[in-house]
């Protein structure tokens, strides 16, 4: 985790109380012991009760505060020296009641300064050719673990003695999901609001902030988009798509959204139903294998499909081009960059002559992807990000050690009880795996479902259906769905296997592990990843691309299998109640 990230309060008790109390004028009582000291002596402690979740997935209100005379702060501000503060009513006995399930809470660390790791600190060792790979074991206190973790939806002063939990993840001004603007304020179309209200959009995220005003000027302008997982890029680009159509045109295909995976595609159908469920005339097409019948015209305004099948549909002049003006490309850098991908979606670019804007998304653009982009999107506007702010703080990134490649599948064993408290997604390397996982897992009695690209299209609908719905909670697949995937409920995901690419899968593959980890902590919620190594190679490559975002993993120790579920359970938690 990066220094200046938020920590986690410590638990250190049985009843998970955090190990420095409050006073009752609700600032951390600097008379107390440092942390480790005998603190059952302290007396006087008043403690936050837990919250609930309200009907519109946000916060119920505190309890009565202590002192009737003050309240609690309604802001995410921290003001610090303030006297009359009152923390909410609490239980007066670690003993007598427990602390919330979820972290969204008031949080506090003692006020003694704690170093926090640098940027170039790691919890890697190395680990050389002539010894067998053994992972040193890790600190089992919940220093180790819980003290790394971090979330985007805290503020932390400057004495680093008080946290608060923001209710609204959008208040935060270091979070990507922050915006000071409104729907309102960007210019959106009425009907459109509607939709984007009826999704529980309360405000626009940053990048949807700065790409929907350059999007929406005219004349329309190229856009090359970069944003990190889970913050609305998907939703940009849609409303732009929706503003721009004249829907006089109803059975004319205006735009034109390629995307690397049936599954992905058939998202985006639906998510551009659900924004313009308000709007006249709308009609959208997925352009995928088994959906279009041959010799059928495309009659939609929005057509949204895969390249080889939209290609197709272009050479038999199933698709009109006539008044096709916009071509979006969502995870635009795998597009691009895989070869059989990238002269497809050239190729279609090539038969649409009057393109009036394109617009290329993803989370991540490597240097080269990136010429390319220019190339196919000329003079657009660039919103990128560098490397170091790419991942998502969100997403507590954790690593085991397993004693061997097959002794992966008895630590993927242990973690089915919390991996089915969301939902989860673990990710291998080859269909092989998935399926061989799949089969094991469901013969010691567990409930799993596998997809992958040799599932008849039909099927991997069902079954991504089936698992969006809850009717499935762990989902085993290949990098088919490490992009754009958006379940809200997922999590944790588990790297099975570390993600390679190359001839012959020897580069370790620092985009798809972002892509991949993404599929949890979607919009500001928490999430658990988990990467498995069992010798000194995936170990290393674990490690690299880890040095390409400058991130540190908490270790999980499989020999003490109590505190790293414990660890993975209060992050899982967290997840739930957001």
């Amino acid at each position: 985790m990066r220094g200046r990230d938020v920590q986690y309060g410590f638990f250190d008790n049985m009843a998970g109380w955090p190990s420095n109390p409050i006073s009752s004028e609700g600032v951390p009582d600097k008379s107390t012991k440092s942390q480790g000291d005998d603190q059952s002596s302290t007396t006087n402690i008043s403690w936050p009760t837990p919250l609930a979740p309200s009907e519109d997935n946000g916060w119920s209100s505190f309890g009565a505060p202590i002192n009737a005379q003050s309240a609690w702060p309604s802001s995410a501000a921290v003001m610090k020296g303030t006297e009359n503060v009152a923390w909410p009513s609490a239980a007066t006995s670690a003993k007598e009641s427990a602390w919330p399930n979820s972290l969204v809470s008031t949080e506090v660390k003692s006020s003694l300064k704690q170093e926090k790791p640098s940027a170039k600190q790691t919890n890697f060792e190395p680990v050389t050719k002539e010894t067998q790979y053994i992972s040193p074991k890790p600190p089992i206190a919940p220093e180790s673990s819980v003290n790394q973790m971090k979330n985007s939806t805290s503020i932390e002063n400057e004495e680093n003695e008080v946290v608060v939990r923001l209710s609204d993840i959008q208040a935060d001004e270091s979070s990507p999901l922050h915006s000071a603007s409104s729907f309102e304020d960007i210019g959106i179309k009425p009907d459109i609001l509607k939709g984007i209200y009826a999704m529980n959009f309360k405000k626009p995220s940053r990048i949807q902030e700065k790409a929907l005003p350059l999007l929406l000027k005219n004349p329309p302008t190229n856009m090359i988009a970069q944003s990190q997982s889970g913050t609305g890029k998907t939703a940009a680009f849609l409303i732009n798509i929706l503003s721009r159509i004249d829907y006089s045109f109803h059975k004319s295909p205006q735009a034109l959204i390629l995307a690397p995976s049936r599954e992905l595609a058939r998202q985006l159908e639906n998510v551009i139903k659900k924004i313009g469920s308000f709007v006249d005339n709308l009609t959208v097409q997925a352009a995928v294998p088994g959906v279009v019948s041959r010799n059928t015209a495309v009659e939609a305004i929005v057509v949204i499909g895969t390249p080889g099948t939209v290609l197709d549909l272009l050479r038999r002049r199933q698709i009109n081009t006539q008044k096709l003006k916009i071509l979006c490309l969502d995870e635009a850098d795998n597009m691009l960059d895989m070869q059989g991908l990238g002269d497809q979606c050239l190729r279609v670019k090539m038969m649409l002559n009057s393109l009036d804007q394109i617009l290329l998304f993803s989370a991540t653009f490597p240097d080269d992807v990136l010429e390319y982009a220019r190339r196919f999107s000329p003079k657009a506007v660039e919103l990128t990000l560098p490397k170091d702010d790419l991942t998502v703080s969100s997403i507590s990134q954790m690593f085991i050690d397993c004693p061997s490649d097959n002794g992966k599948y008895e630590i993927l064993a242990q973690l089915y009880g919390l991996m089915t408290i969301g939902s989860s997604i673990i990710f291998v390397k080859r269909r092989e795996t998935a399926d061989r996982i799949s089969d094991r897992l469901i013969s010691d009695g567990h409930q799993v479902v596998s997809v992958h690209g040799a599932y008849d299209g039909h099927d991997r609908d069902r079954i991504l259906q089936d698992f969006r719905l809850g009717k499935a909670k762990v989902l085993i697949t290949t990098n088919v769905l490490a992009r754009g995937i958006d379940v809200s409920t997922v999590s944790m995901v588990i790297n099975y296997d570390i993600p390679m690419k190359g001839r012959f899968n020897e580069i370790p593959d620092a985009e798809t592990y972002l892509h991949r980890i993404g599929r949890t902590g979607r919009f500001g919620r928490s999430g658990v990843s988990i990467s498995f190594v069992f010798d000194s190679r995936s170990f290393q490559c674990l490690k690299e691309i880890t040095d390409v975002y400058k991130i540190d993993l908490v270790r999980l120790d499989h020999e003490d299998w109590d505190e790293a579920e414990a660890t993975i359970q209060r992050v899982i938690k967290t997840s739930r109640m957001a």
